[in-house]
């Protein structure tokens, strides 16, 4: 950090260099994210998984993002160790439990095994990401996250195209062994678990040992020099117990609607029109969610009742309710896009074993060799997103982010329903360009938005309810998406990508009615420049 110019009062740019270092550790999570996506479908059912079942075990995911990032958010803001740093204590541990578990998850003996090892990895990955996201605002000024999280959005890319190419070099250049016995999962996902596991941990530990941390008494003489800014009109608003209490009972007998409706379609009294149509029990825990955060409520309107506030729970609840604005528009943006993109993880494998390889059998050579490829294809998809990351550093100084983000989602959603018209499965690269590019803009545009519109001291914890708006959609996915694909399409997971499709289209409008801070903060960023 250069020190004469922090004494100057404004946060200082900085290098090329540093900005490549404080993003390095994104390429090792990745890595770690890109197998859990590219793989954990095909060994659940390797290990007797059947298609309609694998939404439902993929909740694991979701629901620890939702448990464990608002907690890291919050955590990390409190945490301070002149040796150790804010975020960067909670990158290490992350990452050595991430890789612990990447070594363990292909060794899993049976299925609820593996379903609880997901639960373990996705915790893991989630302790090391989540404050990546905030060391972004912490570290730069304004005018450089958008660079800032374009570098993060390209390690990404590129951790992504080293897992997804992991199983098909080892297959095609290596020689090992694609198949397995019945109930075992292949010896390429062994070693693609093993290399990417050591892989996470070392770009991790290089952005923990090469990057430092302002102070927290250095990030207030920062925010106090900013004047007015976009983050002074965080709105400071006070749930009282009574809307706590109100509102929680709503969410309560909305969910406890929900398990009944299903309970009564299900039963022999229902109405011919739901004859015909198996209500999955996935809808249960759609019911189960909803009436969860009314509980929460509840809890929070007692407590804020009995006058006791000095609580994490308190401030993230609190926090929650009292998001500004651009924050509540981006998490409507954020909802459609995720909840596309945990069809392409969920369904991505068995859609194209199935639709383009002909295979629906994961204990079969066919099914292998698609699901090799479509991990390939994923090396593909994530290669374009980086160098489009790269890309919009540029194309922002011309176009403002709201706009640009819209763009690449209509042709992300392009890219999804090109899916179905290719069927050739050497020409699947070409959808690959649209979902790309979308996926480039998704992990990089909104967080360059959010990091403009809230107050420094409490960066960690809303980037951890921020993604509350990523866990969500992924939430209801794994919820619905099983009981969309068996009953509206046959059970032909390709479809999946035409929910996707129309999901990203709803995104890229909804983008359109964000307002972006750094237009309201113009007059400060050019005194910051200064």
């Amino acid at each position: 950090m250069n020190a004469i110019m922090t004494q100057a009062g404004h946060k200082p740019a900085l290098n090329p260099a540093q900005i490549w270092n404080m993003s390095f550790g994104f390429l090792g999570i990745q890595i770690g994210f890109e197998l859990q996506n590219g793989n954990v479908s095909r060994i659940f059912q390797t290990l007797g998984a059947d298609v309609g079942e694998l939404a439902i075990l993929w909740i694991a995911a979701p629901m620890t993002g939702l448990i464990v990032q608002p907690i890291i958010g919050h955590l990390s803001d409190k945490t301070w160790s002149p040796r150790f740093g804010r975020r960067r204590p909670f990158f290490l541990i992350g990452a050595l439990l991430a890789t612990f578990a990447l070594f363990v998850m292909p060794n899993a003996p049976a299925l609820w095994v593996a379903a609880g090892m997901l639960w373990i990895m996705d915790a893991s990955l989630n302790i090391t990401m989540e404050p990546f996201r905030a060391f972004v605002g912490d570290n730069l000024p304004d005018r450089q996250r958008t660079m800032g999280y374009a570098m993060q959005s390209f390690f990404i890319g590129a951790g992504a195209v080293m897992a997804g190419a992991l199983p098909w070099v080892m297959t095609n250049w290596m020689g090992l062994s694609n198949t397995a016995p019945e109930g075992m999962i292949p010896e390429t996902v062994h070693w693609s678990f093993y290399i990417g596991g050591a892989a996470l941990l070392a770009a991790v530990a290089w952005t923990v040992f090469t990057t430092k941390e302002y102070s927290p008494d250095e990030l207030a003489r920062f925010e106090a020099a900013r004047g007015e800014s976009p983050r002074t009109g965080h709105a400071a608003v006070t749930r009282s117990a009574a809307q706590f209490t109100s509102g929680g009972l709503a969410w309560v007998i909305a969910g406890l609607l929900i398990a009944a409706l299903v309970a009564f379609a299900r039963s022999d009294s229902r109405p011919a029109i739901l004859g015909s149509i198996e209500i999955a029990k996935d809808i249960y825990v759609l019911a189960g969610l909803v009436g969860g955060f009314g509980v929460i409520q509840l809890i929070a309107g007692m407590l804020r009742g009995q006058g006791r506030e000095a609580s994490g729970f308190m401030e993230v609840v609190t926090d929650l309710f009292a998001m500004p604005r651009t924050m509540r528009q981006l998490a409507v943006v954020q909802f459609f896009s995720w909840f596309g993109m945990f069809a392409l993880w969920i369904y991505g494998t068995p859609g194209v074993a199935a639709y383009h390889f002909g295979a629906s059998d994961a204990a079969s050579a066919a099914y292998q060799d698609g699901a090799d490829w479509w991990s390939l294809m994923g090396s593909v998809r994530n290669g374009l997103a980086a160098a489009a990351a790269l890309g919009f550093v540029l194309v922002a100084a011309k176009i403002d982010r709201t706009r640009l983000h819209a763009i690449n989602l209509g042709v992300g959603a392009a890219g999804f329903a090109a899916m179905l018209l290719v069927r050739d499965p050497a020409l699947l690269w070409v959808p690959q360009i649209g979902i790309g590019i979308a996926w480039a803009s998704i992990v990089s545009m909104p967080y360059a938005i959010l990091a403009g519109c809230v107050p420094q001291e409490k960066m960690g914890i809303y980037m951890g309810v921020f993604n509350i708006f990523i866990v969500v959609p992924q939430l209801l996915a794994a919820t619905l998406l099983g009981f969309l694909v068996t009953n509206l399409f046959g059970g032909e997971a390709i479809y999946a990508f035409v929910i996707a499709s129309v999901s990203f289209v709803l995104a890229a409008v909804a983008t359109l009615f964000v307002a972006d801070g750094a237009n309201a903060g113009a007059p400060m960023l050019k005194a910051e420049q200064a």
